[in-house]
């Protein structure tokens, strides 16, 4: 055996010994579909179909599966709450080759409702639609989830005008921030307050 062919013999070993990688490649006829599904089961549905997916081996049919969320942030007694909230109640986004095999597995997924379609066949969501989605969700400043109204009437609770009531003039949720109008030296005055500083009455 010469040097050269003991050379190639022993790369062969080589490879045929290192760990294969799982590789996910991109699927060029993989389109975004929107899933009809019960509401308040996203992410138990969204792991149910990772599971699925990977037991039959179609991870490079069914390439991605999103639930979008968006961070918000919860004022409750005074206090700040960040927490993840469902853009799209009831929905789920699968990127996918649509094919027999792929349109059973997802359909036969229980909490499955069905697909969004257009007469017959679902209908893929616009790039530019995904796009703004993703967008969406990757905002990083989180914003205020509120339940107070304009022309609501409150009690602010901390601060110089403490146990003053008021009723609601404005409502920023990107700053967390409130105006109220309250009465005071005999006329309507604006106040700017925290969200946390007010409560219902």
């Amino acid at each position: 055996m010469t040097k050269e062919v003991e050379v190639k013999k022993e790369v062969k070993e080589k490879v045929a010994k290192a760990p294969k990688e799982a590789v996910k490649k991109e699927n060029p006829n993989a389109k975004w579909y929107v899933l009809n599904i019960r509401t308040g089961y996203e992410n138990s549905i969204q792991k149910e179909l990772k599971q699925r997916i990977e037991a039959t081996g179609m991870e490079d049919r069914i390439v991605d599966i999103l639930v979008p969320t968006q961070k918000k942030i919860f004022v409750k007694k005074g206090k700040q709450e960040v927490k993840e909230e469902k853009i799209f109640p009831g929905y789920v986004l699968v990127k996918m080759e649509l094919d027999t095999r792929t349109w059973d597995l997802v359909k036969n997924t229980e909490g499955v409702r069905g697909f969004v379609k257009t007469e017959k066949y679902p209908k893929p969501l616009p790039d530019s639609e995904v796009r703004a989605i993703t967008k969406f969700m990757e905002v990083e400043t989180p914003s205020f989830q509120t339940s107070f109204s304009v022309g609501e009437a409150v009690k602010i609770t901390e601060g110089a005008f403490a146990d003053f009531i008021g009723s609601v003039q404005d409502i920023d949720t990107a700053k967390g921030k409130i105006t109220v109008l309250i009465s005071f030296l005999g006329r309507e005055a604006p106040v700017e307050l925290d969200l946390t500083q007010v409560s219902k009455l």
